[in-house]
């Protein structure tokens, strides 16, 4: 059973393609959101080269376990925890800028020195970017940012409208 259709968090909801199937996994891409095709280089989008669409999204490509029978070039919805994202947001952006912050005003509200203001600044960042790291990794331990199987995407259906 899927945990986000029975649960009551909303769910931060995108469209991706099934590429490959290994056993019971199903590799996904996501697809492609924005304005794609209006810049000058979009002739070479498409191409598999350093820094074009293509490699981007195969670098971007993310299991699923295949327990709906996926078939290779099904759209299928994926969801993501709202909470989950917050969650994972604050950890490695705030806690990282909080610490630093933290520690560079201890510093200087100690001290009073520029020279010790900076060290204790950039020890904070450390401590945070660290500290970040760990939590990342059990946030990932967990499973709560792994995309889960909402549903089979509709014809014409694109990233978060739900309809044509």
């Amino acid at each position: 059973m899927n945990p986000l259709a029975t649960s009551d968090f909303h769910t931060v909801e995108g469209i991706a393609r099934v590429v490959c199937l290994e056993g019971s996994v199903a590799w996904l891409e996501p697809e492609q959101t924005g304005g794609c095709g209006s810049c000058a280089a979009s002739s070479g989008c498409g191409a598999k080269g350093i820094g074009t669409v293509a490699s981007r999204m195969e670098i971007r490509r993310f299991p699923l376990a295949n327990v709906d029978g996926l078939r290779v070039g099904e759209r299928i919805v994926v969801g993501v925890c709202d909470r989950a994202l917050i969650h994972a947001a604050l950890t490695a952006y705030a806690l990282p800028l909080a610490t630093a912050l933290g520690a560079g005003g201890l510093a200087e509200w100690a001290m009073g020195s520029d020279l010790a203001t900076m060290a204790a600044t950039a020890a904070g960042l450390s401590a945070g970017i660290l500290a970040a790291r760990i939590g990342a990794g059990r946030l990932a331990a967990r499973g709560d940012l792994a995309p889960h199987f909402l549903r089979r995407a509709r014809p014409g259906e694109t990233c978060g409208t739900g309809e044509q």
